[in-house]
Formats: C-alpha cells, structure tokens, sequence
C-alpha cells in the first residue's frame, strides 16, 4: 500500500505522525510519500522539500511566498498524479491542501482523504461543499463534525482529538516544577496571551490590566507565563509591567523534550488560567485547569468574523460539552475590567470551578479520552475507506429494465 501525505504545520506534522504509526500497526506493507516535519520523518517519511516552507500565516506573509507556494501546489499535485499513490492523506492547512487536491482530482481518481475538519459548524458554512468536489473522505477531530461533511456529499469518521493522547504531569512532576521556579505551595494563575507575535502584542496590555484588580485581591497569587521560543523575548517585553510577581518560563536554551514537560507540568501545577482563545483551552481542560478565555483582534476582522460566526462561543470545552462554564470575552468585550471580573469570580467560587470541572470531564471523554489512540482510529477510517471504495467500485452495474 502506497500512501501520499502532505502536512504544513507542526501541528499536522504530529497528527500525521500518529496516523502514519497507526497505518503501519495495521498495513505492515506500506510506504510513505510527499511533505512532512521531522516526526513524519521519524516514521519512514521522505519529504520532498521542507515543510517549513509551508508553514506561513497571514495576508503579509504569505504575499512575498505567494508565487513560491503556487509552484509548490502545483508540483506537489504532479508528484501524487505521477507516484498514483492508493490514497492522498492532506493533513490541515487548507489554503495548501486542498488546492493540491482540487488538481489531483482534476487530474486522477486517487482517493482523497482530508485529516481535520473544517470548522464550518462556526463560520463560512460552504467551504464542506466547496471542499466537497475534490475530497472522498474526512477525518473529524470533535464528534459534532460528521454531520456537517456528511451533508456536503463527504464520507466523514470521528477519529478523536489528539488532545486525549497526550500525557499529563505527575504529582511528581507538578511538585518538582514548584521547587524549580520557587513558588513552593503559593496559587498559580497561568496566563496565556499567544503564541504569534501579533497576538501578544494586542493580548498582553489587555492581559495585564485585568491582572490589577485579581492581584490586588489576592496577593498571593503567582502569575506563570509560558512563553513560545519564536515570540519569548517579546513576551518578556510585554509583561515587563504586569503587576505581582510574575514569572515567564522562557523556553530558549531547553531541549524540546524538556520545554514540553516544563509545560505539561506548568499547566497541571496551575489553579487557574487567562488564555487567549484557541486549542490551548483544550490543553487546560485535559489539565484540569478552569480558565478564562479572552481574545482580540483588528477592527476589520472582528467586524468580518463577527457577521460570519454561527455559535455564541468558540471555545470548545464550551461547544463539545454543551455548557457554557467557561467565560469568554472576544472582540469588543475582550476588555480589562470584564475579564478581571470573570478571573475573581472564577477564584471565589468554587461551585464556578466545580461546574468547569465537570465540563472538562464531559469533554475529554467526547474528544476520545479511554478510546483507542486517535492515530489508530484515523488509520482504521482510511483502510476501510478504501476497502469500501473499492467494494462500491467492483459492484456489478446495476442494469435498468426499459420504461
């Protein structure tokens, strides 16, 4: 069995990693193709060309690289129609992949499988039937998603989110990271304000406002910022002035493997959390960590976002749980006063922090928590995709009797 994979973000470069462990569990004669990052690599993957020239976000960005990653689709798609692989396996990053599709389908009848979901179930409704003409099957990482693709024409399998998969701290670990950075028993607010430059830049100011107030009232609260290597001097820079004291876990000078469990064990050690929106609320959850999202962004974009969404809420503990514990402030409500509001109460209530809790718990087990590895259920939905592909495929044509 040949297999195509193509991923463009470190993100996708893990799930593909524990799908391509997953096809070998179950097809020991397999072989991999096309793009990914090192831990693809470390799987059998040969990549084409570095996948870090994929990994490009942003109108500015990706405007110099524009001619650059056309080329790259459209070699890319060549290499799939030329190599006529049993299955082409897109991994997110669907400004990349699913163009690559478009024009393989275009060109071949390679079975095409799109690994991630479209959040269509949020906003732009007609990207699943848009996406709908060039992929045979998708991959769902939230159980709510299958309907959605289902109705666009697309088979759609709930695979289970990676997030369940991952370990969590020890106790151990929880209490050797409180004697490293000398906070011994003292509350922990973490605070999580991004991971791109942009989003520390308009989170930070906001962030640190709405600590004034939460410290005031409890002084004896440790403020943790965990920081991300590409934007941790920008983070120093940006809580310089936070008030209390407050610690950025700066993780330049360590080994991957050790700034990964500095982190794990930040996120098990924390009481609560302030974190911008996105999949780091998932990350809290499976810590058990009840948190405050907030998020901003430019005036245009919220103004464009904001007539586009079709859900009170984008933070998905709230959405795959049903409930909405976690407060959450975006766009014009992401204000100081608000969220510090929302981080007092939260701190003061312990029934607030029990309902969360429970959410979590609800969510982690709709994600896949106690199931088969996510990996291994999205290599079971490719095998049988094709075997039923192929079933359909070889069925005698069904001769119509005259009118």
């Amino acid at each position: 069995m040949r297999v195509f994979l193509i991923a463009g973000e470190a993100s996708g470069d893990k799930l593909g990693a524990a799908l391509m462990a997953g096809l070998k569990d179950l097809t020991p004669d397999i072989s991999f193709d096309g793009i990914g990052g090192a831990l693809m690599q470390a799987q059998g993957l040969t990549s084409r060309f570095p996948m870090d020239e994929l990994s490009v976000f942003g109108i500015a960005e990706v405007l110099p690289k524009y001619r650059h990653l056309k080329r790259r689709i459209r070699e890319t798609a060549q290499a799939v129609t030329d190599t006529r692989p049993d299955v082409l396996i897109s991994i997110d990053s669907p400004d990349f992949c699913l163009r690559v599709a478009r024009l393989v389908k275009a060109a071949s009848d390679v079975r095409t499988v799109h690994y991630v979901a479209p959040s269509v179930w949020a906003w732009r409704a007609g990207r699943a039937e848009k996406m709908a003409k060039s992929i045979d099957q998708v991959l769902a990482l939230l159980p709510f998603e299958p309907p959605y693709m289902q109705a666009a024409g697309m088979r759609c399998d709930f695979v289970g989110h990676p997030v369940v998969a991952e370990p969590q701290a020890s106790a151990a670990e929880v209490a050797q990271f409180r004697v490293d950075t000398g906070i011994a028993a003292a509350p922990i607010l973490l605070v999580l304000p991004g991971s791109r430059r942009g989003e520390v830049g308009r989170l930070a100011p906001v962030f640190g406002e709405a600590l004034r107030p939460v410290i005031a009232q409890h002084p004896e609260i440790r403020v943790v910022v965990p920081a991300a290597a590409p934007v941790a001097s920008a983070v120093i820079e940006a809580t310089a002035n936070w008030p209390g004291a407050r610690l950025v876990l700066d993780p330049r000078g360590l080994t991957s493997q050790a700034e990964i469990a500095r982190k794990r064990a930040a996120f098990a050690a924390a009481d609560f959390a302030l974190a911008a929106s996105g999949t780091v609320s998932l990350e809290l959850a499976a810590a058990g960590t009840p948190m405050v999202i907030a998020y901003d962004m430019n005036w245009l974009s919220w103004q464009i976002m904001s007539r586009m969404l079709k859900t009170d809420t984008v933070t998905l503990v709230n959405l795959v749980s049903g409930t909405r514990t976690v407060p959450e402030f975006l766009g014009p409500a992401c204000k100081p006063d608000a969220i510090a509001g929302a981080l007092n109460g939260l701190i003061g209530d312990p029934d607030k922090r029990a309902a969360q809790l429970a959410a979590m718990t609800d969510t982690m087990r709709a994600l896949g928590k106690g199931a088969e590895a996510p990996g291994l259920r999205a290599a079971r939905a490719v095998l049988d995709g094709l075997a039923t592909a192929a079933r359909v495929n070889q069925a005698p044509r069904q001769i119509q009797p005259p009118p």
